[in-house]
């Protein structure tokens, strides 16, 4: 993320709306969102002020981002059920060994 400015010590300054936009690449991250699309949920929501006839076009597009976030949220226990599955196996072998 480019800082909004810099202090006179050459420290990377970010604003509010920049820890915002951080707040929601961290979020969208471990739920798969690509770099692709990343940007472009992020123009959603920092479209404040969309003509009218954009709005439905902008609704439309942020409807998908909440529908693959569902999508995403629904798959979670399944790929936990897989993740405990393979630290049981690791620790099966690791019993394994110690004998």
């Amino acid at each position: 993320m480019i800082p909004s400015a810099r202090s006179d010590g050459g420290f990377r300054l970010y604003t509010e709306p920049d820890l915002a936009r951080l707040e929601v690449i961290k979020r969208m991250k471990p739920f798969g969102f690509t770099l692709e699309e990343m940007p472009d949920l992020l123009q959603i929501l920092d479209a404040a002020t969309v003509e009218e006839d954009e709005r439905g076009v902008q609704h439309d597009r942020l409807a998908v981002f909440h529908q693959a976030a569902l999508a995403r949220v629904d798959a979670l226990p399944d790929q936990l059920h897989m993740a405990e599955g393979f630290a049981q196996l690791i620790q099966d072998q690791i019993d394994r060994r110690r004998r």
